[in-house]
Order: C-alpha cells, then structure tokens, then sequence
C-alpha cells in the first residue's frame, strides 16, 4: 500500500486519482499494525499520543530532537490543552518536514511557532466567547433566541491547540486550571432537557462538547431520542470532530445502529438530522473519513457539514480554503459550511489573521464553487454570536479594532448598540502596534 503524498489539489477539478489511506506503517512506532488494528477506534483510542515520549515512539526519527523539545517546552510554559493526538491524525502529517506541516502546527503546537512579542492579545479571555455567561442551566448555552448549544461533556478523543472552550474542555495544563462542571452528568443532562421542553420558541439543538464520540452511544441515542419527542425541535445537528480525527468510532457498529435509530426516528417526525464536524486542511480527509462520512448520509442523515477555523499557517490563504473545500466535497460528501475566524483564547496569536484578509479570502473563493458549497468566513462576536466577515459596521485597520452592529435580540449584551473584536497585534502597522503597547501598559 502506497503513501498519499501531500499535494495540493487543483482548483479548478476535483481530483480522485491516488486517493488511497496513507500508510501507516510507514512510521516507525506503526509498522507492525495490521488494517484490522488501525480500523479499530479501540486501538487508535489506546495507542492515542499523550506525552513528547509518545510522541517520539511514534515517529521515531522523523521527529527532530529540537521539534521534540520545542513542543515539550510549549507544553510547559503555553499550552492551554493537553497533548492527545490519536494515531490517525498523526498519519495524516507529512513526517519528511513536521516543522511546516500544517497539522502538526494545531495539533502539536512549539514554543517557537508562538508570536513572541503578542502570544496573548490583551482583550483575549479564557472563555471568549462568554458562553458560560449565557448558561440557562449548566452546560447549555442559550445566545440566540431560536436555537441553544449543548455541552454534553468536557472531554475529547483529540485535543486542539486553537480550542475555543480551551477553559472547560480537557485536562488541566502546567499554565491553565481548567474550569470543571459542578452539577453531576445525569443531572445536568436532565436539567438541559427539562428546559429544552419548557422553552418552546427553541427549534434548533446543537449538541456539542467535548466531543461526541467520548459519549457512549446508549446515552447520546437517549438524549437526542428524548429531543426528538419534543414537537417545537425541528433541527438537530450532532458535533463532533472526531468524524475526521478518528472516522473508526462512526464505523463501529453499535455507533452505526444508536445513529441509524436516530435517523430513522427523525426522517419519521420530519426533523432536520445532521452531523457537524472540523477539517482545517485537505489533508485530513482520507478515505476512512470518506467512508463514515458516507455512512452517515446513508443512515438517512440530512447532511454532513464542515466547521473550519482559520488559521496562519494551516488554511489561511484562498488556495489551501479552496483545496479544503474541493477535498471536502469530492472524497468524503462533506459540504463546506463555515470558516471562523480564530477565537480570542490565549496564546492563539501566532494562529490568528486579521479581519481584512478574511475578507480577501472569502472575496477569493467566490465563483470557484457551488453556491451550497461555498463557506462563509465569519466572526464569532463575543455575544452577538456568528456575523459574516463582511458584516462588520466599523473598521479601525490601524489599531485592528472592528465594531459589529448588535441584533435586537442581543442588544441587552450591546449596551451601546455594539461590540468588538480585535486583529492580532503583529498584523498592524507600528503606529498601531505602539497603540497597543500604551494599552496594555
């Protein structure tokens, strides 16, 4: 079996020849795993990196010494997740040159990639988003007036550097105590579900994480089941990344029959199903990601849709959006949804990009794709929640501070009828730059 080499694809074709898995055994700490071993989650699951020791295991000498010790030095002094990578998305890594790969970047974040002078903008918060100032109950979010986000659980199968619930999700680091939910998980999911059924104007149900693939199918078939009989919830959406990090736990069969269920029940009650999931680069989309993909829309989910985050380095130029997109739709039916802007988490400087070049970049790949299957680029404002990069009201491209119209709704966390979000500092002129400086002083 041959190994996927990272090229790029065209832009203007889709591309399906030599798509083949990459080989695994190619790298040292795999070359004895038969098919059966790698298609198990339950394997990928055990043999799951969490530790530069690990880590080294795995790639032997593909691993540089000095990478090593960079990204053990991040893990001491910037790391706001714990290193947990299964073996499948490490094989999608180009072992030749980890120090540019793209997912190596996000996954296994160095010291040295961090900016130097701004590795935490001054205006960055823990929770950026402030989605625990909106809890109604303990978990569930309710920003928007239609629609709330369930946090089922505060763990994942693969952890993120770039992670926006960097405060909840996890186990602690050596810089950050992670907060920890006080209520006990039946509980609180009965809580969720109580005030889902007493809030009538909510149609729409994201039930997020932490990921879903670390909830026993049993429970998340109970929970999703007992939406599913609430008559005002017309749409549901399941996350989880873990659809492209480790697609063996959608292709276990329990997983396929708990989903299958589900399906069925909502085509019966005319209620939106579909799963959500977070590719950042074309790379990540290899044929077993194809393949529960494709079993999912053969269950008769309504939709498999693509939640990216853009990031320098990764996908943060209209070629390497448009090869994710292209990627996306030819090899796994996934349809591109969004590309958000990077949150304002600490230490996510080096990652994030400025308002104006998500403009140029949602401007550059307009026309190349189906309208259904164009992204669109957009900023998670703090309260105001998802606005379209070209929303904003006012933009200071000097000082990088952008100021977003509120809704009526969400005018009650707007007093002056606004909010803001701010570029990365490195991004501005030195007039703007020594603004900041003044700033944050």
């Amino acid at each position: 079996m041959g190994v996927m080499e990272p090229a790029m694809l065209d832009p203007a074709r889709s591309r399906r020849d030599d798509f083949v898995e990459p080989d695994w055994r190619r790298l040292p700490g795999y070359r004895d795993v038969t098919r059966q071993e790698w298609e198990s989650s339950t394997w990928q699951l055990a043999h799951s990196v969490k530790n530069v020791r690990q880590l080294k295991e795995a790639l032997g000498s593909n691993l540089p010494d000095s990478l090593a010790a960079d990204i053990e030095r991040d893990q001491e002094s910037f790391a706001t997740m714990p290193l947990l990578v299964p073996p499948h998305m490490l094989n999608t890594m180009d072992e030749r040159n980890l120090r540019d790969d793209p997912v190596r970047r996000y996954m296994l974040p160095a010291h040295s990639d961090r900016a130097s002078e701004w590795p935490t903008h001054p205006r960055a918060a823990r929770d950026s988003l402030h989605e625990r100032d909106m809890w109604a109950v303990e978990g569930l979010t309710h920003r928007y007036p239609r629609k709330v986000l369930v946090e089922l659980l505060a763990t994942c199968p693969q952890y993120c550097g770039h992670c926006t619930r960097m405060d909840l999700v996890g186990h602690s680091t050596a810089q950050f105590v992670k907060y920890r939910f006080a209520v006990r998980e039946r509980e609180r999911r009965q809580a969720m579900l109580d005030h889902i059924r007493s809030s009538t104007e909510i149609r729409d149900v994201l039930v997020s994480g932490g990921d879903l693939a670390n909830v026993p199918i049993v429970r998340l078939e109970e929970f999703v089941a007992e939406l599913l009989d609430m008559p005002h919830v017309r749409d549901i959406r399941l996350a989880s990344k873990s659809l492209v990090a480790l697609p063996q736990h959608f292709l276990q069969r329990d997983v396929l029959e708990g989903l299958g269920r589900l399906a069925k029940k909502a085509r019966a009650r005319g209620v939106g199903l579909a799963v959500h999931t977070h590719a950042n680069h074309a790379c990540q989309i290899t044929p077993l990601v194809g393949r529960a993909a494709n079993a999912l829309l053969d269950l008769g989910f309504r939709d498999v849709r693509n939640q990216a985050v853009l990031l320098r380095g990764v996908n943060a130029t209209t070629d390497d959006q448009l090869d994710l997109c292209l990627a996306l739709l030819d090899r796994a039916s996934i349809t591109p949804y969004y590309a958000y802007l990077c949150d304002m988490v600490p230490n996510a400087e080096h990652w994030r990009t400025a308002l104006w070049e998500a403009q140029e970049i949602q401007a550059g790949i307009m026309g190349h794709l189906p309208g259904y299957a164009t992204p669109r680029l957009v900023c998670d404002v703090p309260f105001l929640g998802k606005l379209w990069v070209h929303q904003v009201a006012e933009y200071d491209r000097e000082l990088g501070i952008s100021r977003w119209r509120a809704n009526d709704w969400a005018a009650g966390h707007a007093p002056e009828g606004f909010a803001e979000y701010y570029d990365p500092i490195h991004t501005l002129p030195e007039s703007g730059q020594a603004w900041w400086r003044v700033e944050a002083a």
